[in-house]
C-alpha cells in the first residue's frame, strides 16, 4: 500500500464517527453484505458515511491491507475498525453495536 492511500484511509477512517467502506453506496448497495450493514445502521437511525470501493480498484485492495481483514464491507466507528456485515449483525442483536455507537456519537 502507498503511503498516500494510507494517507487517505487514515483521513476517511478519522474524520467520519461511522465509516462504512462498502459495495455500492448507503442508497444504492451493491452486495446483500452491504445491504445488511447499510439496514442495520438506517435501523439505529444514525449518521453514517459510505465509501464505494466498486468506483476504486486501489481502495478496494488497500482497504484489506489496511484492517487486515479479507472481506467488505468494512465497518469503522470512531476510527477503529469493528468488522463486516457477520460482525455488524452479531453486534446489533447482542445490543453491543447501541452502545457502541452511542459513545461514538457522544464524543
Amino acid at each position: 500500500m502507498t503511503p498516500e492511500l494510507k494517507e487517505r484511509i487514515d483521513s476517511l477512517v478519522n474524520q467520519n464517527k461511522i465509516m462504512v467502506f462498502m459495495k455500492g453506496t448507503k442508497l444504492m448497495p451493491q452486495c446483500g453484505f452491504s445491504n445488511n450493514v447499510v439496514q442495520i445502521l438506517n435501523t439505529l437511525g444514525i449518521p453514517f458515511e459510505t465509501v464505494d470501493i466498486l468506483a476504486d480498484q486501489e481502495l478496494r485492495q488497500g482497504i484489506k491491507e489496511y484492517s487486515n481483514w479479507p472481506t467488505i464491507p468494512q465497518v469503522y466507528i470512531n476510527g477503529e475498525f469493528v468488522g463486516g456485515s457477520d460482525v455488524m449483525i452479531e453486534l446489533y442483536q447482542n445490543g453491543e453495536l447501541q452502545q457502541l455507537v452511542e459513545v461514538a456519537l457522544a464524543s
